[in-house]
């Protein structure tokens, strides 16, 4: 089957307590959504779910074009980085065409350029870098002490990241999300705060070993909740503020499963020009910190909206 065509589920959907489709089935699509079909040598077709938001996910058009660049890089050379812009909305009811620029195959490194492109027009572009594995000097930023376990947290905390009857509510969950602190879409939220937000997640099924895969989801995930980041330190409420990622960064620095738990930690330095710098953090259970990314987003209150 082409996957620019809907990929019917392995097995029947398993559903949450609010009736939106999860477990490995729900996963199984997404997986298959980042199988992209090869037009050319550096030329790939990707598609939207077929449930899917009025617009493009943004996790979803740079995990696909991080599989378009890495599907042209040898499988001994891991991403250690990628940078991107969001361009313009994507449509989700026609397919995205991404095409691929060889920049350059080094000894150690390679590069590649990707552009997303709709109607003859680009909506993201994306720059990644690729790196033989080699040994060198390590240390890393230690995982915040006093963190409660996957287990210790409620699964419902997944509807309030999604918004509660909000922005995602109803589409299927391919990722198991337990939130530490609570999110400012939440009407139990108690405020302004200058702590990051805090939330486990994992694929919600078990994935195939092929390391891209998993980097690629990671980056699927990493743009579902940073942006709060930015609204959490102000009397602002998610419902009240227009928001949308503008560019997106992340840098990888071990090896991962994404079908693991990993603590992400999300935390906004900075605001200003109806724009919002957020950045953040993913830590393994046993305290190694994998990735980093940053983003910054426009973040606009509405008009009846407190800042």
């Amino acid at each position: 089957m082409s996957p620019a065509e809907p990929v019917p589920a392995t097995e029947p959907q398993a559903t949450a307590a609010d009736g939106e489709p999860r477990g490995q089935a729900v996963l199984d699509d997404l997986v298959s959504l980042l199988d992209l079909e090869r037009l050319e040598d550096n030329l790939f077709r990707g598609v939207s779910p077929p449930v899917s938001l009025p617009r493009v996910f943004g996790g979803q058009v740079a995990g696909q074009a991080l599989v378009a660049a890495g599907r042209t890089v040898p499988g001994d050379r891991p991403v250690h980085s990628l940078h991107a812009y969001f361009i313009r909305p994507g449509d989700p009811n026609i397919p995205i065409v991404y095409e691929t620029e060889r920049v350059r195959d080094g000894r150690s490194f390679t590069t590649r350029r990707v552009l997303a492109i709709q109607r003859g027009e680009a909506i993201f572009s994306l720059s990644a870098s690729f790196q033989m594995e080699q040994d060198g000097l390590r240390h890393s930023e230690p995982m915040p002490q006093g963190v409660p376990a996957p287990d210790r947290i409620d699964d419902l905390g997944a509807r309030a990241v999604r918004g509660d009857g909000g922005w995602m509510a109803g589409l299927p969950r391919p990722l198991d999300i337990r939130l530490i602190d609570e999110p400012v879409s939440s009407q139990r939220w108690t405020g302004p705060s200058d702590e990051p937000m805090r939330l486990w997640l994992r694929a919600d099924g078990t994935l195939p070993d092929e390391k891209l895969l998993h980097v690629c989801l990671l980056t699927y995930a990493s743009d579902l909740t940073l942006l709060g980041s930015v609204v959490a330190r102000h009397d602002a409420p998610a419902n009240g503020v227009q928001m949308a990622s503008l560019d997106h960064a992340m840098w990888f620095h071990e090896p991962f499963r994404a079908d693991e738990w990993l603590l992400y930690t999300c935390y906004s330095p900075a605001a200003s020009g109806g724009r919002g710098l957020a950045s953040g953090r993913f830590f393994t259970a046993d305290g190694r910190l994998v990735a980093t990314t940053m983003q910054e987003g426009l973040v606009r209150v509405r008009k009846g909206g407190r800042g």
